[in-house]
């Protein structure tokens, strides 16, 4: 997994062009990943295009939505529903 990739791309959805917010954001993706694994027991491929675009969507979302006490908007919790049901603990 590649974490790296999913800076870049998290950045260019949201328009970031300096290194200034990388560490802030690196520490995001990084969670994100976290509990993807760890609480969601899923097994998270970045070689898979769906994967990866959902990390760097949720990842996205978290930093949008630090500072407000929003719920996750309905799309990524359908994807991540979908992602438990169909990916699970899948290796």
């Amino acid at each position: 997994m590649d974490v790296n990739t999913v800076v870049s791309l998290v950045k260019e959805g949201l328009g970031i062009r300096t290194s200034v917010r990388d560490g802030f954001i690196t520490a995001i993706v990084e969670g994100v990943i976290k509990e993807l694994e760890d609480e969601k027991g899923l097994a998270i491929d970045m070689a898979n295009p769906y994967h990866l675009l959902f990390v760097c969507d949720y990842a996205t979302w978290r930093y949008q939505s630090r500072d407000s006490g929003k719920h996750m908007p309905r799309h990524l919790q359908f994807r991540l529903h979908n992602l438990m049901i169909h990916v699970g603990g899948k290796t």
